[in-house]
């Protein structure tokens, strides 16, 4: 993945003076779609992945006369890496005590250029103009990172997991959409149990659409544990969460428990057909990572 090293890469040349390096961050995914800081490559048919993704770092230091630092989340190899990229076309491997450590320092400093929201913004304008392979790869890209630097209790990183999810499930991908809800459903029942019946209930929206038997068991049986715990603590009040929770026991061919509060009859508000997942992706993007970024103000 690295070119030759030229004299950069003596160690004892590094100026303690030096300015910080600009952080760059990139991710190659499994069908060598590459994004490099929220943007999407064009592949040249003369290029491989590699050597596009160095392309582009090279014309980032070039166009700032200094070096750039990049973190690199390749997919192919299942690989995290991190590079130190200069103007005149060389570049090395960084070493972990050669950069701030990770933490909050590293992170402020990684998301300085193109913070989260400014790049699900820009997502969420991909997916209304239909280009969903574009929206996609760049939500794989903010989430894999995202959870790189933050972990994935982070709010970023679950919003970013709820977009990707709605994506994929755009895209007809519903195992895939499923596993992703799931996550941030799981996260929210480990750390706030009082804000996990949504993401429940989009977690079964896309548990729906499955076909694979084994997959309809296996999520399933975690679902129904997610609505009978909700249900215990009280926190299943919403006719269509009951409605929901009342789908996934048929269909796993569990005894149906009675809801005294559900207003409506569960058939005609869950239905035969899957309960379709909200369309429209900015409220999934909008409310975490505006209230992440401007505490104390509601998001418009």
């Amino acid at each position: 993945m690295t070119r030759p090293l030229s004299s950069h890469s003596d160690g004892g040349l590094q100026a303690v003076s030096t300015p910080p390096a600009a952080r760059l961050d990139v991710y190659m995914a499994e069908d060598g779609s590459t994004v490099v800081n929220g943007y999407l490559l064009a592949m040249p048919s003369d290029r491989t992945s590699s050597e596009a993704m160095l392309d582009a770092l090279v014309m980032f230091a070039r166009s700032l006369q200094a070096p750039v630092i990049a973190t690199v989340i390749d997919r192919v190899v299942q690989q995290v890496s991190r590079l130190r990229v200069y103007p005149d076309g060389m570049s090395r491997p960084l070493a972990d005590d050669e950069d701030l450590p990770p933490g909050p320092e590293r992170t402020a400093a990684e998301e300085h250029v193109f913070p989260p929201l400014a790049r699900a913004e820009r997502i969420v304008q991909h997916a209304r103009r239909k280009e969903l392979h574009t929206a996609f790869v760049l939500s794989s890209a903010l989430r894999e990172h995202l959870t790189l630097r933050r972990g994935v209790e982070d709010e970023f990183s679950l919003e970013a997991h709820a977009l990707e999810a709605y994506l994929a499930y755009l895209r007809g991908d519903y195992a895939l959409s499923t596993s992703l809800a799931l996550t941030v459903a799981r996260v929210r029942c480990s750390t706030s149990l009082h804000r996990a019946a949504p993401e429940v209930a989009r977690a079964t929206a896309t548990w729906q659409r499955l076909t694979d038997d084994g997959q309809v068991a296996v999520r399933g049986k975690e679902l129904l544990h997610m609505w009978e715990r909700l249900s215990e603590e009280g926190l299943l009040s919403e006719p269509s969460h009951q409605a929901m929770a009342q789908v996934v026991r048929r269909r796993l061919g569990t005894k149906v428990r009675p809801q005294p509060d559900l207003s409506t009859d569960p058939d005609s508000a869950a239905g035969r057909e899957p309960v379709a997942v909200r369309d429209e992706p900015r409220a999934s993007t909008r409310g975490a990572l505006w209230r992440v970024t401007h505490p104390g103000r509601s998001a418009r």
